[in-house]
């Protein structure tokens, strides 16, 4: 058994990587499945989709290999945070399509909520805000709108999950229900600092206890596979959500190293260590890992569209066929106009919190066309992240490292990375592997099963690909931000 099975499950696409012992790629497999918008600020997953990419993918990636299933020692998973899904517990049947995190139908719960003095209590316990974002008014809104469903789940007959946990209960046949301590520490309903569901938040939201997973480590045992599935049993011995599957996969285990993954969304994460940090800015306080039973904190970040500007670009505007054909725009893009894209369609996350804002463009001219949207796309992903990484530094007191690594699918765009170390001023460091999010479930896993370093060993396997410096003159960089920042405050005030 030299080999571990990485399951990374996304908001657009499910992915399964094979890495050998040394955490070396080695096959993958990728499906995309459909998105569902059956309200303006709505996004559903259809539960079935998720599973069954996944399994054809995880499946697929063993047969690329050649190695067949018995050279597999474990398997880690890693997955979209915060999405919400109910099920029966004696069939598996979802009882509504998955919410995913992206979805706003419950920005009056949460603002209700607001309204009655409750956030400081929950911001303190979970370290998160009363967004729409979060897992735990998702769940209310289901138990809320599904006729039957809190009694039934009061009973405990149904079972909530994030998609790890659907995961994990699809691929042990139902015989484990459990989450890792990071996934629970996005749905709004755990306390942080006890490492524990929250008993008084649940009961403000009126979510039975019964329907809660089992929480436990990141590296730990999540049960074994069904038979059928790959022909003998695999154990599954890593989960973290997917920000915190990146940070470990960049090494990122000391306080003060910052990574930013671009996806979907983007998500920067700044590791505090042993402490909790609340913030003063709006950005989250969330569990970075809990390994031996040791909970490492983070202030995070999360900007809801980045890589989805992209894709808005592909599928809404038809202005590109390809991810890859923003670069030759941008560089194509004329230097004399100043158009801003501010991405707000789901609303703008940190450290604005305004789910009631929707994107807008600045700047246009007659002269405008696709090159110059290409390049105002890419740079809204850079002006974003700055927002981020400022309220970082001023929550952390100045003492996060002046580098930030960088993962996701936007990282490789060299055009985006280095209009992300102008506009931060800072160095930005793009990794061998930019993979991150699935070599952390597999070292997760890797390191479980014992054929994986811990924490030390692995970050020293840790290589740089290409290291982005600053070029953009400092009045020219503070300039082009300001006016960022103000074209976001009149996209507030429109809203």
């Amino acid at each position: 058994m030299t080999h571990i099975l990485a399951i990374d499950q996304g908001t657009t696409s499910s992915r399964s990587i094979l890495f050998d012992a040394g955490l070396r790629p080695v096959a993958s497999a990728q499906q995309e499945f459909p998105q569902h918008y059956p309200a303006s600020g709505w996004v559903e997953h259809d539960p079935s989709d998720l599973w069954s990419t996944t399994a054809a993918t995880a499946r697929a990636a063993i047969e690329r290999a050649g190695i067949g299933a018995e050279a597999v020692a474990a398997i880690g998973i890693t997955n979209q945070r915060e999405t919400t899904l109910l099920w029966e517990r004696a069939t598996g049947r979802p009882l509504h399509r998955a919410i995913v995190w992206q979805d706003r139908r419950t920005a009056p719960i949460c603002e209700a909520l607001r309204a009655a003095g409750h956030e400081a209590m929950v911001t303190q316990r979970t370290g998160l805000l009363l967004d729409p974002y979060f897992s735990g008014t998702k769940l209310k809104w289901l138990l809320d709108t599904i006729p039957g469903a809190r009694a039934r789940a009061q009973k405990g007959e149904l079972a909530f999950g994030t998609v790890d946990s659907w995961l994990i209960w699809n691929l042990t046949g139902g015989r484990v229900h459990a989450t890792d301590a990071t996934n629970a520490s996005r749905t709004l309903l755990y306390d942080i600092g006890a490492n524990r569901w929250d008993a008084e938040i649940c009961a403000l939201l009126d979510i039975p206890l019964a329907l809660l997973p089992e929480v436990r480590d990141c590296a730990a045992d999540f049960g074994r596979t069904r038979p059928d599935l790959f022909g003998r049993e695999i154990p599954i011995l890593g989960v973290a959500g997917d920000q915190q599957a990146a940070a470990l996969g960049q090494a990122c285990f000391a306080p003060g190293m910052m990574k930013s993954t671009y996806g979907t969304g983007c998500f920067a994460h700044l590791n505090t260590g042993a402490d909790r940090v609340p913030s003063k800015n709006r950005l989250l306080t969330t569990i970075a890992s809990r390994l031996d039973g040791r909970t490492t904190y983070a202030l995070e970040g999360s900007i809801f569209i980045a890589g989805a500007v992209v894709q808005w670009l592909r599928d809404g505007l038809k202005i590109i066929r390809s991810a890859g054909e923003t670069q030759a725009l941008a560089e194509a893009a004329d230097p004399a106009q100043d158009v801003m894209l501010v991405p707000a369609f789901t609303g703008l996350g940190a450290p604005y919190w305004r789910p009631e804002c929707r994107g807008a463009v600045f700047g246009l001219t007659r002269n405008s066309g696709p090159a110059e949207l290409a390049r105002a796309a890419l740079q809204s992903v850079g002006y974003q992240t700055r927002d981020l990484l400022e309220a970082m530094r001023a929550d952390w007191g100045g003492g996060a490292e002046g580098v930030l690594r960088v993962d996701g699918g936007m990282a490789a765009s060299d055009w985006a990375m280095q209009f992300l170390a102008d506009i931060l001023g800072a160095p930005v460091d793009r990794p061998a592997v930019t993979e991150t999010t699935a070599l952390g479930a597999a070292w997760l896993a890797g390191w479980r099963a014992g054929l994986c370093p811990g924490p030390e060993g692995f970050s020293r396997t840790w290589a740089l690909e290409r290291r982005f410096t600053p070029r953009l003159a400092e009045d020219r960089r503070e300039a082009s931000y300001d006016r960022w920042k103000r074209v976001v405050a009149a996209t507030i005030a429109a809203s």
